[in-house]
């Protein structure tokens, strides 16, 4: 019998991030810091607002684009909270920010366009693009400048073939952001080499001192930005599964066609929840947005004071909800570390290589968790290292 399976896919790597994970749910009295979920529970005005929709019988398919209410409050969203302008007819609703990055890539990127991808970054960048006969490249990123982009490591790695840059931030696995003053830097070098910037922006409302500057909101930079965003993390709503995707019009319809065959349009009471949460928002400053982050900063703070403590080199975190500290004076690397920090010490953390070649000697630790659970994890965290330097 013949081998069925494509070639592209049997290529792929699996996810890193649920490799330790799947490890650890096998194992009893596991702590684990290594899935990205908010651990507060979806705001009631938001659950409500699904709860009524399904009681009211909107229980059919909207439109592929999504609920015209809700887009149109996205656009509105948008543009008070981060000065930036897209309207209804640009956007589209999916399936979590995930569907979001796989359609927007598989509407610009042809075989052998190469795509330029911050490292470390987020795992499913790479595949997206790979699955796609795309190619991949990585963008070095140091914790010494806070991982961010800059103008010289993006330059060192163009050719004739570069198309599209992936720009994540604030970041993950890192928490890096990029200012508006570091945006401006590399703007240049996107403008010279005609490049398309795929922004995904999925925790913009999660950033610690600087409000989120986008990029998508620079004027010099107009019809070459596709916003990435969703409502899973700064709303707590994971498994409700609804994103968006905003795009110059051209990119927009294209990647609509492709989001009517694979996905035909997000869950509708989903869609009525997100619309609920941006309302409420509007009304109340986004109050509950506010309080999940100000509860994220004190994790924040705790987690960056007690690695600092226990001896390992940490960039402090400005963004998201991880904090990616090196490992390299244990003498492992991240999946040493985190393999054996599992065995003796039942704490599951993700090996920074999940994330990329230049997150080998790091670890991701997610503070999306309670502080009971956070105070826990990192004394065994603290019982390891200080039994690795004893060695």
């Amino acid at each position: 019998m013949r081998d069925f399976l494509s070639t592209r896919a049997k290529n792929i790597k699996p996810s890193g991030i649920r490799k330790f994970f799947d490890i650890a749910s096998e194992m009893d009295d596991v702590i684990s810091l290594g899935v990205g979920e908010p651990d507060f529970i979806t705001p009631w005005e938001i659950r409500d607002a699904g709860v009524q929709s399904i009681k009211k019988g909107y229980t059919q398919y909207t439109s592929n684009k999504g609920l015209t209410a809700l887009r149109k409050e996205i656009s509105r969203y948008l543009s008070s909270r981060f000065d930036v302008h897209f309207t209804a007819d640009q956007t589209v609703i999916t399936l979590g920010a995930s569907e979001a990055i796989d359609i927007t890539l598989r509407a610009v990127v042809n075989e052998g366009d190469e795509v330029l991808i911050p490292d470390p970054s987020y795992v499913s960048y790479t595949p997206c693009v790979e699955l796609l006969g795309g190619k991949a490249v990585s963008v070095p990123c140091s914790g010494e400048n806070g991982f961010k982009l800059t103008p010289e490591n993006l330059e060192s790695v163009i050719t004739d073939k570069t198309k599209v840059l992936i720009f994540p931030y604030p970041n993950n696995p890192t928490g890096g952001i990029m200012e508006k003053e570091y945006i401006e830097k590399i703007i240049p070098v996107i403008l010279k080499h005609d490049l398309l910037v795929v922004s995904d922006e999925i925790y913009a409302e999660l950033t610690y001192g600087k409000r989120h500057c986008s990029i998508a909101s620079f004027p010099e930079l107009e019809g070459r930005v596709v916003l990435i965003s969703g409502f899973s993390k700064a709303f707590a709503m994971t498994g409700w599964r609804v994103g968006y995707v905003c795009a110059p019009i051209e990119i927009c319809n294209t990647l609509l066609k492709i989001h009517q065959y694979s996905a035909i349009c997000a869950p509708i009471f989903s869609q009525y929840a997100g619309l609920a949460g941006l309302e409420q928002g509007a009304k109340n400053g986004f109050a509950t947005v506010k309080e999940m982050t100000e509860e994220y900063d004190k994790r924040r703070k705790f987690m960056y004071k007690t690695f600092t403590d226990m001896g390992l080199k940490c960039f402090e975190p400005k963004g998201a909800f991880y904090i990616f500290p090196s490992v390299e004076s244990t003498g492992m690397d991240g999946e040493e570390f985190a393999t054996k920090l599992l065995a003796s010490k039942k704490v599951a953390v993700v090996p920074g290589n999940a994330f990329g070649e230049f997150g080998k000697y790091y670890v991701r630790c997610s503070y999306a968790y309670s502080m009971k659970s956070l105070v826990e994890a990192m004394q065994k965290i603290a019982e390891f290292v200080k039994e690795l330097k004893g060695n």
